[in-house]
């Protein structure tokens, strides 16, 4: 296998992850705007919201173990963590247009620090972790449960990105670096494990490439389909429901 090749059970994860934050969505906007009054703030649908954002960050830090694997060979010291700080930042950048983009339309409740943020801060910041390997697990232990600490602590917007702040704030997507980088680096670790030196340890069943390939393929466009997939939706709401969502 050649150093470029992606392994379809990372896309098939990236693309099951993709799916059900498409339908957590819909369900969302279908309650946001009064359409179908389904409970999103707890139960069911809540732990579905966590499971959706868990599989996207373990996802994204297995493949960044692999990526780092890989590029290891040909960059070094500065460059090599230079390609992680470019790479991050125009993650970062598309977080940006969210924000832009939900304060526009929203006003209040829009994203400052969401998932995408979370995953840009994090691509920048491994080159500091990826010495840690396997260890990365117990680091990741460490973020989740300072996350569940200060959760519990008031304080300005200016800690925001750490999960601190007023009690007034709410946000439509919320995923601040403690708890949540946490999964990115157990993530990291899992990545380590399973393909050590950017390879897969084990050999996997063939999967089938008709049955996966539509998953597989949303998996491979994840970024493109998280920035255009919520106007689709109202779109479709707006067309099937005539409710005014746009």
């Amino acid at each position: 296998m050649s150093g470029t090749s992606r392994y379809p059970e990372i896309d098939l994860l990236r693309g099951i992850a993709i799916v059900m934050m498409i339908v957590f969505h819909s369900v969302f906007d279908l309650t946001f705007f009064r359409i179908v009054p389904f409970n999103v703030s707890g139960g069911f649908w809540r732990y579905f919201a966590y499971a959706t954002a868990s599989l996207f960050l373990l996802v994204a830090g297995i493949s960044l173990t692999i990526s780092h694997a890989r590029a290891v060979s040909n960059l070094h010291g500065r460059v090599l963590a230079g390609k992680f700080l470019i790479r991050g930042a125009g993650i970062f950048c598309c977080g940006l247009l969210v924000t832009v983009a939900t304060w526009w339309y929203l006003q209040e409740g829009f994203v400052i620090f969401g998932i995408l943020h979370l995953i840009g801060v994090t691509i920048m910041l491994s080159p500091l972790f990826f010495r840690f390997r396997t260890w990365n697990a117990v680091i990741g232990i460490v973020f989740i449960v300072l996350g569940w600490i200060l959760a519990t602590v008031p304080g300005p917007m200016a800690l925001l990105i750490f999960g601190i702040h007023p009690l007034t704030f709410w946000s439509i997507d919320y995923t601040p670096v403690f708890p949540w980088m946490g999964l990115v680096l157990i993530g990291m670790a899992a990545g380590e494990f399973a393909y050590p030196g950017g390879k897969r340890r084990w050999a996997l069943p063939e999967l089938p490439a008709r049955a996966i390939a539509p998953l597989t393929f949303l998996g491979r466009h994840s970024l493109l389909i998280y920035l255009v997939h919520q106007p689709l939706i109202l779109l479709v709401l707006y067309l099937a429901t005539g409710a005014p969502v746009i």
